[in-house]
């Protein structure tokens, strides 16, 4: 497992490269970061090149560490060299799909509720919209929130509410999702398939798990953080998508499990 496979060595290398790269331009990050589609930035290869992009060392550490430790034993035992390309790269493409996708619907809804909020603004209305697409500041805007209500017809505060919230959708609307993880999520999606019954020592969890056990609470967990925990900065449903296209593609190729 620890004896590391042509591809996997070459992904690692590729990513640490580009990783150090990305401090010398923001170019970068703006071209080859994945935007939303309904975003001036966003272009289509970026569902490929927002792979080897990452947001910080520990981003990109975690992500390695995991190709580290399970791709391995798929290249080398299960997939082989060609498929596990083919995998690596399908997961994650379909990764970034299915966040491109859930990523539209939400700025779809943004971008209704901006034109509804300016078109009939209010003390309550903005509070409904805080509280909706942007709860984390809701405290911090109490204050302007009480000033607004004791004076809802002032223009400056209708005016201030309404360049709020339309800022609010110009800056979601140039976030970038990037990085390695929704691949990774393939890769252990694939790892618990495979070798459900194989046991594994966690460092968080210093107790012997059953990969199938593992997995399954990963991905409940993701579904769960995806729904409900909102501006982590942390693309849950790209995690999903490379498990789902991981499964998928298992399937296709009537990979057995071996453990």
């Amino acid at each position: 497992m620890f004896n590391i496979t042509p591809i996997v060595r070459n992904l690692l290398i590729l990513n640490v490269v580009i990783f150090l790269l990305q401090d010398l331009s923001p170019f970068i990050v703006n071209w080859f970061a994945l935007h939303p589609v309904m975003g001036p930035e966003f272009r289509p290869h970026q569902f490929v090149t927002y792979m080897f992009l990452h947001g910080g060392f520990g981003h990109l550490f975690s992500n390695m560490l995991g190709l580290f430790f399970f791709g391995p034993l798929l290249e080398q035992h299960v997939l082989g060299t060609k498929r596990f390309v083919i995998f690596y790269f399908v997961t994650g493409i379909g990764a970034g799909f299915l966040y491109a996708v859930i990523n539209y619907i939400e700025m779809s809804q943004l971008s209704h509720a901006v034109d509804l909020y300016t078109q009939y603004p209010s003390p309550d209305a903005f509070l409904d919209f805080v509280t909706r697409f942007a709860p984390d500041i809701k405290q911090g805007a109490l204050g302007f929130l009480n000033d607004f209500e004791d004076q809802p017809k002032n223009l400056s505060y209708i005016n201030e509410s309404v360049g709020f919230v339309k800022d609010l959708y110009q800056q979601r609307l140039n976030i970038p999702m990037l990085g390695a993880s929704g691949a990774i999520f393939g890769i252990i999606a694939a790892f618990g398939l495979i070798f459900p019954n194989m046991e594994m020592m966690l460092l968080f969890f210093p107790v012997p798990i059953k990969a199938k056990y593992f997995v399954t609470f990963y991905a409940l967990y993701e579904l769960y953080a995806g729904v409900y925990i909102r501006d982590s900065g942390v693309a849950h449903f790209a995690h999903i998508g490379g498990m789902i296209f991981a499964y998928i593609l298992l399937k296709v190729w009537r990979v057995k499990r071996m453990h």
